[in-house]
């Protein structure tokens, strides 16, 4: 794959992807490392020096502009890692360098992910007051057992009471719990997911516990210490999930995503409709437009160095952490536009696949799966996977993408 640094262009104060523009800023520091947990997060014992860190990110985001150019930001994310370890102040510096190169346009989502365990009423206003109109709080269980067997710092009290501070904080709220539990039944997620529906107003991320290469729990699971539900156990409480946040007015827009009409994640559906975003911080991905071709627009993926310390090195040696810049291929970018799009209630059109990567899949394919009961019509030239299809999402993908053709001619 080539370098696509020179490439990377756009007409001021515009976006050049039509699904928008937005900006992920990843603070890598937890309080503590969960044993289920993959993400680039790391504990310091010894403090982390946030006014170093600041002025890396604020640099990061002044070389990342002065590469990409313009663009008018739709939504920004701070994710981790646990961004509520962050000083408001810090969280407003940040907010304020996005918007004096990438100016925030008016109504954009601008979210803050949170641990109940770090929830204070004053740190939250202090957030409220830096920009931060939307909080995502990592709750994961409503049972003081199970949180400790998730490595959580928090009781479910305290996870109770930090619902209740963002409700009275932020227009805005969701919290997410993991299911499919070792041991857990589908009774015992029923309770659960009653109890937890009643606290959610916006919307409710409800992820399936999956066993990540790496972790402590892939060790423990490799070692027979760690027994997940088997697969008809899963799929009965994936379908028992959208049983019960449907009724609730809570209904699926993505697989692990429940929200009332209008209360969406804009950020995750930039993702999930392939836009571009830009990534700051530590272990940051981007995906970021480059010149078009002549059917297509063309993506350049980035990545950031992962370790904080060596992130802050090359920051201040550089300008920027990136130690991955490539420009994705049309099949490349189709396949993961597929990945995304399949995820999402709405469907993926299909006009969108061609306007990405020249290629779509062929009517044969297409009419294989239908008939199979993978895929199904959301709308006229749209396509969606049926909840058995969500199921298997992975393969569903690559029969697709194993079966494209040019979608149009040059």
């Amino acid at each position: 794959m080539e370098r696509c640094s020179n490439a990377i262009t756009a007409t001021p104060d515009t976006n050049p992807d039509e699904a928008g523009f937005g900006v992920y800023v990843h603070w890598p520091f937890c309080a503590s490392k969960c044993p289920y947990c993959d993400f680039n997060s790391h504990v310091r014992a010894g403090g982390v020096d946030e006014a170093r860190f600041l002025a890396a990110y604020l640099r990061e985001i002044d070389t990342t502009a002065e590469r990409i150019g313009k663009r008018r930001t739709s939504s920004v994310f701070l994710g981790g890692g646990t961004p509520s370890l962050m000083a408001p102040a810090t969280v407003a510096a940040i907010i304020e360098r996005v918007d004096r190169h990438w100016p925030i346009a008016s109504g954009a989502e601008i979210t803050l992910e949170a641990n109940p365990s770090s929830v204070e009423a004053n740190r939250f206003a202090g957030y409220r007051d830096a920009g931060v109109n939307r909080v995502s709080l990592g709750v994961q269980s409503l049972s003081d057992a199970v949180l400790r067997s998730l490595g959580r710092l928090h009781s479910a009290a305290e996870a109770k009471a930090a619902i209740s501070i963002a409700k009275a904080t932020f227009p805005r709220v969701s919290f997410d719990l993991i299911y499919a539990r070792p041991g857990q039944t589908v009774p015992a997620w029923r309770a659960e997911l009653t109890e937890a529906l009643a606290l959610a107003e916006h919307h409710i991320s409800l992820y399936q516990l999956t066993v990540e290469a790496g972790t402590p729990f892939a060790s423990l699971h490799a070692a027979g210490k760690l027994r997940i539900p088997d697969d008809d156990t899963a799929e009965a409480l994936f379908a028992l999930t959208q049983e019960m946040t449907d009724a609730a007015g809570l209904p699926a827009y993505e697989i692990s995503n429940h929200a009332r009409t209008g209360e969406e994640s804009r950020h995750n559906l930039l993702y999930w409709r392939y836009g571009e975003y830009a990534g700051i911080g530590a272990g940051a991905h981007g995906r970021l437009v480059t010149a078009p071709a002549a059917n297509a627009t063309a993506r350049c993926a980035t990545a950031t160095e992962r370790s904080p310390e060596a992130w802050l090195a090359r920051v201040e040696g550089n300008g920027h952490g990136l130690v991955e810049e490539t420009a994705l291929t049309p099949a490349e970018q189709v396949d993961e536009a597929l990945l995304m799009g399949l995820r999402l209630n709405e469907g993926l059109e299909i006009e969108r696949l061609a306007r990405v990567g020249n290629l779509a899949p062929s009517g044969r394919i297409l009419a294989r799966l239908t008939l199979q009961g993978m895929l199904e019509a959301a709308a006229p030239g749209r396509v969606r996977a049926t909840p058995r299809g969500r199921f298997v999402l992975n393969e569903l993908v690559r029969r697709l993408a194993g079966d494209m053709v040019a979608a149009r001619t040059t």
